[in-house]
């Protein structure tokens, strides 16, 4: 029983050639024969989805596209009474009472979660090197990263451990990851799918997105998770139709390619691989031309101010007190807070906390966190330009493939600067997908397509068409075969 996508495992439960529970456990025969070599999950669900799994097949009703179907979640996304640590020492053993809005509705839609997938401590990071419990490896060569900080979903779903997951991003976290293995990554617009439940880091800057195999079972389960949510105030009462104009083509459609995503540093057969996908659209009707993000430059440092200032302020809470991990060491309040942090959180992440604090202490904030805010603001606008003449904007989504583990852990700068060509978008709050293109010395590269506000529907367009006459979702790595 080998299933390539969430939709030819929906048909074959519709034509009852398989049942729920024989796919669970499948998944899970799967998942154990790979994960020595994968290291995606942190956390397993398997008894309970197959318990869940047995009471679908007696219903035997698979109507709901999802019903039946095991979905990965990254573990910063709550999940009621099962282990969620966001990768990190301070919550190892933390079980929460309530799921977050994306796994009632994933529950809703009848989808059965298989597991929490490892990521970078608290989301912070570009390769999965910075969880407390595990490195995950490349599903494509296990020599080198993942990805971050939605790594293990995008591992788990290019070696086919599940079919589909949820990550999140904040700064490219599920489009870079879904780039360096090879498979689709959204990054939805800002307030599509609803941050209740989502350990924040950032949270002017995070959004839980889909990653999966294909483009079409991507759209379909954005579709489950998206909508307004009465406990997320910056939730959008937007339409979450995004399949209808799914096989529309590119005929007419404008296309800009970034040339700031196309300078020094990014590599020459990346550059290519872009160029080549600008040709085709044009090719086949789309008109295609170049556009300049002339602030896109400033992405980098203006990032890691505003999302470091957020988290440093986000994880206050985790002081020893209430949740989470506590230090056996102290002798006052003080020394209980200090201690329980200093041993709790991992370098990353204290790296982080210490840069937000200074850039909003008094005497430093107008110098770094308002002027990174008033920048944050030319490059929103330097988009909002682009699009008064385009529908979408493409570039690369990552400068290289995949890198080595243990290759940038020691120069952190230099993995900052991993993320350039995604956090822009980011902090301009737009949709953005990495799709599979081609490979470049044997590693997955990915195209990154930009829409406009609340424009995922054309994103999904383009990416359908592309991924039909490319077949780039065919190629899969030795793992997964």
């Amino acid at each position: 029983m080998k299933f390539e996508s969430l939709s030819q495992t929906h048909q074959a439960l519709l034509n009852k050639e398989v049942s729920a529970q024989e796919i669970v456990e499948h998944t899970f025969i799967d998942i154990e024969s790979k994960e020595d070599r994968i290291s995606a999950f942190i956390t397993l669900n398997k008894e309970q989805a197959l318990k869940e799994a047995a009471e679908l097949d007696q219903k035997g009703d698979f109507t709901n596209f999802l019903s039946g179907l095991p979905v990965g979640i990254k573990d910063n996304i709550i999940t009621k009474d099962l282990t969620t640590t966001a990768a990190s020492k301070m919550l190892e053993n933390f079980v929460p009472i309530y799921n977050a809005t994306v796994v009632d509705k994933l529950k809703k839609s009848g989808a059965l979660v298989a597991g929490k997938l490892n990521m970078d401590e608290f989301a912070m990071g570009s390769s999965t090197e910075t969880s407390f419990f595990k490195i995950t490896k490349n599903a494509w060569d296990q020599s080198k990263v993942p990805g971050g900080s939605s790594g293990g979903s995008a591992s788990a779903v290019a070696s086919r451990e599940v079919l589909a997951a949820l990550g999140s991003d904040t700064g490219g976290s599920i489009r870079q990851p879904a780039s360096f293995n090879g498979v689709v990554g959204l990054k939805p617009t800002y307030g599509t799918v609803s941050r209740w439940g989502l350990i924040a880091f950032s949270s002017s800057l995070d959004q839980i997105g889909p990653i999966t195999t294909n483009v079409e079972d991507n759209a379909r389960l954005l579709e489950a998770i998206a909508g307004h949510d009465e406990n997320d105030a910056t939730s959008a009462f937007e339409s979450t139709d995004y399949l209808s104009d799914l096989n529309k083509g590119v005929q007419g459609l404008r296309i800009g390619v970034i040339t700031d995503y196309l300078e020094e540093g990014v590599m020459p057969e990346i550059v290519d691989s872009v160029k080549q996908a600008a040709a085709f659209f044009a090719k086949n009707g789309a008109v295609v031309d170049e556009v300049s993000l002339p602030n896109v430059h400033y992405a980098v440092p203006t990032y890691y101010i505003i999302a470091s200032s957020e988290a440093s302020s986000n994880l206050q809470r985790f002081d020893g007190i209430r949740y989470g991990y506590r230090t056996k060491q102290f002798h006052d309040l003080e020394e209980l807070y200090t201690n329980t942090r200093s041993e709790g959180f991992g370098e990353e992440v204290k790296r982080r906390i210490m840069l937000g604090s200074f850039s909003l202490s008094a005497g430093f904030y107008d110098a770094y966190f308002k002027k990174a805010a008033q920048v944050r603001t030319l490059i929103a606008r330097d988009f909002q330009r682009a699009f008064e003449n385009y529908d979408l904007l493409i570039g690369p989504t990552t400068p290289t493939p995949a890198f080595g583990i243990g290759e940038k852990c020691e120069d952190p700068l230099q993995m900052y600067a991993n993320d350039i060509l995604t956090i822009p978008v980011n902090l301009a709050g737009l949709p953005a997908m990495s799709m599979p293109n081609g490979l470049v010395n044997g590693m997955p590269v990915g195209l990154q397509i930009i829409g406009n506000r609340f424009d995922e529907k054309t994103i999904y367009r383009l990416a359908k068409f592309y991924e039909a006459e490319t077949n780039f979702d065919q190629q899969k790595p030795e793992i997964a075969r």
